[in-house]
């Protein structure tokens, strides 16, 4: 998965550069209930813009949520009073300093408490990908943690915001096709208190979702037009429930909510899924297939397009997708191949990498609900429409550039 739980690295070269420029306000993302799309911003950089630049940026795109990996008080203090709600993130590091009352409470209170109400914060991810990471002591700390985090929210009277954790697929022990997936036996004594956690709080379950690892696996025997989301492609059959699959970020959705079926007795029904990360990169190394500009472009749009269409799953029809799209930015910083480096909409210079053929709502926005819970909505094969019309969108090709400085 992409590299991006390391610390984060705050911009040192701000590039003076003067594009076409944003009015001298900013304006807000009016609270409204159909905003299902996010960006996740990682700072994994040495040439990113400052953040203070980035919430008008979002503005001229019509985001309106936004994941961060960490609690950056600049990163913070710039999305005070712009509306845009925030899932902030607490480090694999910090784990085991948040599993005990007295620490998760200095935690709130100095990563959270100072910030709201002013800078909206919805939601805390705790670590991330931390069941399938190398250091395997996180595992037995999780929900210790999310345990402790949840007890000293409510003691700061800050209830409303939830808290999760972000998983990789790699949890799954296999994902195809999604009615016969389950959990890794091995990690069952840990998820299984997980989704107890989780149906007692209403916070959401998030997975990092990449239909791009599987067809750069096996590009012979994956369909790209599966992979990449494209409407007119004619679905995949699972004899297991009769469900066709229209691509394959909807069968990832549904492998987990089977999984969490299998493991989670009666209390799997009160979870929702949500997607915490997926995207496509369009660069990479020679042995990295399909990552190009025109792959990305399609696999984001369609993602876009997907998530705005306001439906759930074959599986959960009645449960909104949400997705957050990775990322903002590409990250010169970041470990691995190429592809690691190149997952962004835009450049460091804040010109966008590719032009994306799906724009958002111009009402994409946030909802004043809990960071948990789900909302119902029309299913595939019910009535429903694919979105407004294209007056009033937003195209990330025709984006107001903005100053950095």
């Amino acid at each position: 998965m992409p590299l991006h739980w390391r610390l984060q690295c705050l911009p040192t070269l701000l590039l003076p550069l003067l594009f076409l420029s944003l009015p001298p306000w900013v304006p807000q993302c009016s609270a409204t209930p159909i905003a299902l799309v996010g960006i996740n911003y990682g700072r994994v950089g040495n040439n990113l813009p400052p953040p203070s630049a980035v919430p008008a940026l979002l503005a001229s795109l019509g985001i309106g949520r936004v994941r961060l990996y960490d609690t950056d008080p600049s990163v913070l203090r710039a999305f005070a009073n712009t509306g845009v709600e925030l899932v902030v993130g607490l480090t694999d590091r910090c784990v085991e300093g948040v599993t005990t009352p007295d620490g998760a409470m200095a935690w709130i209170k100095g990563n959270i408490q100072p910030y709201v109400p002013a800078t909206k914060i919805s939601m805390i991810t705790v670590g991330n990908e931390v069941l399938t990471s190398n250091n395997t002591a996180y595992s037995r700390l999780l929900l210790p943690a999310m345990q402790s985090l949840h007890d000293a929210l409510a003691t700061c009277s800050l209830g409303n915001i939830a808290v999760t954790s972000a998983h990789s697929l790699a949890i799954l022990a296999t994902s195809y096709p999604p009615s016969t997936t389950y959990f890794r036996k091995d990690l069952l004594p840990v998820i299984c208190p997980i989704l107890a956690f989780h149906a007692k709080t209403g916070s959401p379950f998030m997975i990092n979702a990449y239909p791009y690892f599987a067809y750069d696996a096996q590009p012979n025997h994956v369909d790209i037009e599966y992979v990449l989301l494209e409407p007119g492609y004619r679905g995949i059959l699972d004899n297991g429930t009769g469900l066709t699959y229209p691509n394959m970020l909807l069968a990832q959705v549904d492998a987990v909510y089977h999984a969490i079926n299998a493991a989670g007795g009666d209390s799997a029904n009160k979870i929702e899924v949500r997607i915490s990360e997926t995207g496509w990169p369009s660069a990479g190394d020679s042995n990295e297939n399909g990552a190009s500009p025109e792959n990305a472009a399609k696999y984001n749009s369609n993602v876009m397009r997907l998530v705005a269409q306001n439906k759930g799953t074959p599986l959960r029809p009645g449960v909104t997708l949400r997705a957050y799209v990775f990322a903002l930015f590409n990250e010169n910083q970041k470990d691995g191949p190429t592809s690691e480096r190149n997952y962004g909409l835009f450049k460091p210079d804040g010109t966008p990498v590719y032009p994306l053929g799906y724009s958002l709502p111009a009402d994409n926005s946030t909802s004043g609900t809990h960071g948990g819970g789900t909302s119902g909505s029309f299913g595939y094969g019910a009535n429903s429409t694919s979105g407004p019309p294209d007056d009033g969108y937003y195209s990330i090709s025709g984006a107001i550039a903005v100053s950095w400085t």
